[in-house]
């Protein structure tokens, strides 16, 4: 005799953005009503690490002015593109988060660029089926885009984030004031999504880009806030509005350009590094 189960059920996700400046400046509550006393495993981008030599002091200092339980000095690994070149820092991540017994109860706080994100959200993902994932982005590419998004990964196969998991995060900190590490091509570079949002979805917001444009060239830092606060803004409300935050179907209309980028450059970087006759 034929028989099955045909089931269907609901999960209802919150995601919440935070817009602040000084996240790590004793008095600053973001984060600490956010841990609201459970432990907490800090990770560290090394690139800004090693353009704010001051920056792990900051967070360990924050964390006895206002009673967060940080369960060591944030472990600082490789940022960047490199993050998610091999499982390394994946593998790191995972290693420290068992050594620190951090459970579904604890939280994984991982601050740096998307690309650090992908791979530190990753094993925050995977570790016990899914820690809670705090994440701060520290560029202009992640506070506007990467960062508050529900996607993490690394690169395999040579195909661009192959390797990862869907996994909304317990909350995002966009802390203005960690743009000030940027150089001023890196504050401009992902101001880029801001004007592929805006085209996508607000004209108007395309219009105070255009307004902006000089301020934004200079790196001026409110100028380059507003335009961050409303690219996360509309990436975030298409993620939550779209009814395909996890891409079930078709690839989301903000990712347009990025397989085809994605497999583009790959290509053309193996041909540089294919030795010539």
């Amino acid at each position: 005799m034929d028989d099955s189960l045909d089931l269907e059920f609901a999960v209802t996700y919150r995601h919440r953005i935070f817009f602040t400046e000084g996240a790590f400046a004793a008095g600053n509550r973001v984060l600490a009503d956010l841990f609201a006393g459970a432990k907490v495993i800090p990770f560290v981008d090394a690139g800004l690490a090693n353009a704010h030599p001051g920056f792990v002091a900051e967070v360990v200092a924050y964390g006895k002015a206002m009673g967060v339980h940080f369960t060591r000095t944030p472990l600082v690994l490789t940022g960047g593109e490199a993050a998610k070149k091999d499982s390394a820092v994946v593998k790191a991540a995972l290693a420290a988060i068992e050594a620190d017994k951090i459970c579904r109860h604890s939280y994984v706080l991982a601050i740096g660029g998307g690309a650090f994100l992908d791979a530190v959200g990753f094993a925050a993902a995977t570790a016990h089926r899914g820690v809670r994932l705090v994440r701060m982005p520290t560029t202009t590419l992640g506070q506007g885009d990467a960062g508050v998004g529900v996607k993490n990964g690394i690169n395999t196969f040579g195909k661009k984030n192959f390797t990862g998991a869907f996994s909304v995060p317990a909350a995002v900190v966009n802390d203005l004031a960690l743009l000030a590490s940027l150089d001023a091509r890196g504050l401009r570079d992902g101001l880029v999504e801001a004007v592929k949002v805006s085209l996508l979805k607000d004209s108007a917001f395309f219009a105070n880009l255009e307004k902006d444009s000089v301020l934004l060239a200079a790196g001026n830092i409110p100028a380059i806030g507003r335009a961050v606060r409303r690219s996360a803004e509309l990436h975030a409300r298409h993620i939550a509005g779209n009814g395909d935050p996890f891409e079930l179907g078709s690839a989301r209309p903000l990712d347009l350009g990025h397989w085809a980028a994605h497999k583009l450059d790959w290509t053309l970087r193996q041909g540089r590094d294919r030795p010539h006759p």
